[in-house]
């Protein structure tokens, strides 16, 4: 006798196949899903230590900017310390050169004549004095022209004075300042 089967074998493959190919396709989507989740992981892990060496970077930079601020500060201030040595080394250089612009003033001063005021504006002194004649004036620009000290004397105004000094003359005169070349050194 012949044996028939009359199971439904084929539906049953069939079944059985899909329930592999659905247990596949799961596996599959799960083995994607956590590799897509390794890979997010990944990447957010490298997205912080990213940021955490940016903000290292911008904190060292931003002290440095300040250090750089500090050092820019420090330098004006070595500029401004340098400029009032410079100043003060010069006032000092400077101060028997007031003592012999008097001392020249009063050799050049004729007898017969005084000074009323003098003013000093950078290399240009300029004198208001009483003379008893203008030879005297005249006498007091030439020995100006003839000093080492100054030069170029100018007289802009001769007038009568008051009357209580009767007989003088006011004058203005101004003259410029030069300081001789020490003696003894080479030019």
């Amino acid at each position: 006798m012949a044996k028939i089967n009359l199971r439904p074998w084929r539906e049953e493959l069939r079944a059985e196949k899909q329930k592999q190919f659905v247990v596949m396709i799961l596996g599959a989507a799960i083995i994607a899903g956590g590799l897509v989740f390794l890979w997010k992981t990944d990447m957010d892990s490298r997205i912080a230590y990213q940021q955490s060496r940016n903000a290292y970077i911008e904190t060292a930079t931003k002290k440095l900017d300040q250090q750089i601020k500090e050092i820019e500060n420090l330098k004006r201030k070595r500029d401004e310390l340098l400029a009032r040595m410079q100043v003060i080394q010069d006032l000092q250089g400077k101060r028997p050169v007031i003592v012999r612009v008097f001392d020249e003033l009063v050799r050049t001063l004729p007898d017969g004549l005084f000074y009323t005021d003098l003013k000093r504006t950078g290399e240009r002194v300029d004198i208001v004095g009483m003379a008893e004649s203008n030879s005297r004036v005249s006498t007091l620009m030439r020995q100006f022209e003839d000093s080492e000290w100054f030069t170029d004397p100018n007289l802009s105004n001769v007038s009568a004075a008051d009357s209580r000094r009767a007989g003088y003359s006011q004058f203005n005169l101004s003259v410029k300042q030069k300081t001789p070349e020490p003696e003894g050194e080479d030019k």
